[in-house]
């Protein structure tokens, strides 16, 4: 398991040339507003590090335009911030059967679908994904998600521009989430995910490539996003993404 990329639910400002904009790409993450997917519905822009990315959604009308109903709720009732952690996986029926076997409410895999021009057209993506419930008093999924074929990740990449690792910094070594988790969900994160660490008020779930996700009891819900940078002469930056507060160091 590793991290894929972070859903975020954003006001309009973060899609438009606007001071959050300048901050971003201060940071030395190249951000272009104009990239991205969308319907009438949603806008999707990314922010690539490296191999993951920060994807900013919009919500354009009620309906969403073919978003994820939840996620269309959630932001049409306000909410802001991250919304969706996913993980990539290489066997996502296996953890999809383990879980259930377990009792983790889990959905099955599933493809996204994307309808165009008043569901005329429409484009499957190639890859499936399933999602854990929300937890019991933070607005956030955990979802799994794995590509049909090493093929179409690397057929990826040339769409992952701008990148940030043109400016040395290559990826998202530590999601830290803040919230008011409670005793269930850090038994539901045990169970999801097999290497973890106790700390007191923490769990720390270890993933591939030495990347970490902290998961940590706290009255407000906070998020802080640890990015790699190569460049030893770098000094630390900041930014910040509605509840998320990215650190480049």
């Amino acid at each position: 398991m590793m991290l894929d990329h972070l859903v975020i639910n954003v006001d309009a400002k973060f899609q438009q040339e606007s001071e959050e904009v300048q901050q971003i790409k201060k940071a030395g993450l190249p951000y272009n507003i104009k990239k991205g997917k969308g319907t009438k519905g949603f806008k999707a822009t990314n922010i690539w590090t490296g191999n993951e990315y920060f994807e900013l959604i919009t919500i354009k009308n009620n309906d969403g335009g073919g978003w994820k109903p939840e996620w269309v709720h959630a932001y049409n009732s306000g909410h802001r911030g991250l919304i969706c952690l996913m993980i990539d996986v290489d066997n996502i029926n296996t953890i999809v059967q383990r879980l259930q076997k377990e009792g983790i409410s889990i959905s099955n895999p599933e493809r996204i679908k994307i309808e165009f021009f008043f569901k005329l057209f429409s484009k499957t993506m190639p890859w499936q994904n399933s999602f854990l419930n929300f937890f019991e008093n933070i607005p956030l999924q955990i979802g799994f998600q794995q590509m049909d074929s090493e093929k179409i990740r690397k057929g990826f990449e040339k769409y992952m521009v701008p990148n940030s690792k043109e400016n040395n910094i290559s990826g998202i070594t530590q999601i830290h989430i803040a919230g008011d988790f409670t005793i269930s969900d850090f038994q539901m994160l045990r169970t999801v995910f097999e290497r973890t660490i106790n700390k007191k008020n923490q769990l720390i779930v270890q993933l591939e490539n030495s990347q970490e996700i902290i998961f940590e009891k706290a009255k407000d819900y906070s998020v802080k996003a640890l990015l790699k940078n190569d460049n030893s002469s770098f000094s630390r930056k900041t930014c910040k993404v509605e509840n998320i507060l990215i650190n480049i160091d």
